[in-house]
């Protein structure tokens, strides 16, 4: 029987506001890694903001560059990425993620969603609408299944802080055999 091959990257996935960001720049420190936001790569391959991306090319196009976006990093090593909210919705961008890493969902209730995203000063194209709570909401519950379906590892990240979140990965990695720490 062939060994599975030790995967060393771990991409975080969950909805805006569960703290994809921070958590993976403080666990890419922690860990000695080189940090990926791929919003930010997809940003710089596309020159121009998510929302403009948005506005200019649509959901479809912003998706189409994530895809473009993680086949270039697919071949990164001891790396820790930080994903779009949405990056669940294509299978490919999935399979591309697990194949060198492990997978860590991070999620949160809808109101912490909210209170974070709204502190941040950040535009989110998803949740400019007159009821953001509804929002979350209804597109928790249609993400909900890809994400689970994703991932390798769930973390509720409702009641936790980022160094909290950092050590709950860490410990739960250590016990991973397919993936080297």
């Amino acid at each position: 029987m062939e060994a599975q091959p030790v995967k060393t990257n771990i991409a975080l996935i969950g909805f805006m506001g569960t703290g994809k960001s921070s958590v993976g720049r403080t666990l890419a420190r922690r860990l000695g890694r080189k940090f990926i936001e791929l919003d930010a790569l997809i940003e710089q391959k596309a020159g121009k903001s998510i929302p403009e991306i948005f506005h200019h090319d649509g959901e479809i196009g912003f998706r189409e560059l994530e895809i473009q976006t993680i086949k270039g990093i697919e071949a990164e090593k001891n790396v820790v990425i930080a994903c779009g909210g949405g990056v669940v919705l294509n299978k490919i961008n999935i399979d591309r993620l697990k194949e060198g890493g492990v997978i860590i969902y991070l999620k949160a209730s809808p109101n912490v969603i909210l209170k974070r995203t709204s502190r941040d000063n950040l535009v989110r194209p998803l949740l400019n609408v007159e009821d953001p709570v509804s929002r979350i909401q209804e597109l928790l519950k249609f993400r909900k299944p890809f994400y689970e379906r994703a991932a390798d590892i769930t973390i509720n990240t409702t009641r936790l802080n980022v160094d909290g979140v950092v050590g709950e990965i860490i410990e739960t990695l250590k016990g991973n055999e397919s993936f080297h720490i």
